[in-house]
């Protein structure tokens, strides 16, 4: 039987290695195609895909198993479960993988895309600019097709000449950015507040006018400090929470 070919990662000695590995391939596995194998690689082959140890790998794989993203079956394997509850709680711990893994996983339409004045609060990030490509999403439970959060990215012209649109369907835009235009991603910053839902948002996730969403704001620098793309996302409330986890090291 052929096994799912998780995507490779650069780790960051600073963090801890089984939390990235589990979440690069958490987001393998929410972005892999309906066509993909799910039987996964054994612990000894995910641990030399990752250079890791046998152990690190089998505490990742138990952050997934307790997610339910994967079960594990004593001589069989492990392997994906392909029913497992999409848009759960997030943990970020600073890694780039992880904000790939936090927009993976969900049926997504591209709504609109192409040429848009920077937003008047958004000038800060693009004070070069007076113009960025913009791109749209909708983001939906795969087995239930209940809208969770809409998307807007806000990205510098020069890398979205090399943005494939359908690319944005199945993959989110951290990943396309990094692994398939090659950009010089350093950091990301975020911020989450508790905001009411305006006409548009109460619309695309078909929730009361003025219930509560969580309203995201993500920064994408280069090494140089330039920002790369802005995304602003908003998260049905009742379906999402963010926690972040403070490595004191």
């Amino acid at each position: 039987m052929t096994s799912f070919a998780p995507d490779s990662i650069v780790l960051n000695r600073k963090l801890p290695l089984w939390y990235q590995v589990s979440q690069s391939l958490r987001a393998s596995i929410l972005g892999r195609s309906p066509h993909d194998p799910l039987r996964l690689p054994t612990e000894e082959q995910l641990a030399g895909h990752y250079g890791v140890s046998v152990l690190t790998m089998r505490q990742a794989l138990k952050e997934l198993e307790d997610e339910g993203l994967i079960t594990r079956h004593r001589r069989r394997g492990t392997f994906i479960e392909p029913d497992a509850r999409r848009g759960a709680p997030v943990r970020l711990l600073g890694s780039v993988d992880a904000i790939v893994a936090q927009q993976s996983g969900m049926t997504t339409e591209l709504l609109e895309h192409g040429p848009a004045p920077v937003p008047s609060e958004l000038a800060e990030h693009f004070p070069d600019l007076a113009e960025t490509a913009a791109y749209h999403r909708l983001r939906s439970d795969e087995k239930t097709g209940e809208p969770t959060n809409h998307a807007r990215n806000y990205v510098r012209p020069e890398l979205a000449g090399r943005i494939d649109p359908q690319d944005l369907v199945r993959w989110p835009m951290t990943k396309v950015l990094r692994d398939v235009v090659g950009a010089d991603i350093s950091r990301i910053t975020d911020i989450v507040e508790a905001r009411l839902a305006d006409p548009e948002t109460a619309r695309l996730l078909r929730v009361p006018l003025l219930s509560p969403i969580l309203h995201y704001t993500g920064v994408t620098y280069d090494s140089a400090g330039k920002a790369l793309d802005v995304a602003v996302i908003h998260y049905r409330g009742d379906r999402f929470s963010f926690t972040v986890t403070l490595d004191a090291t």
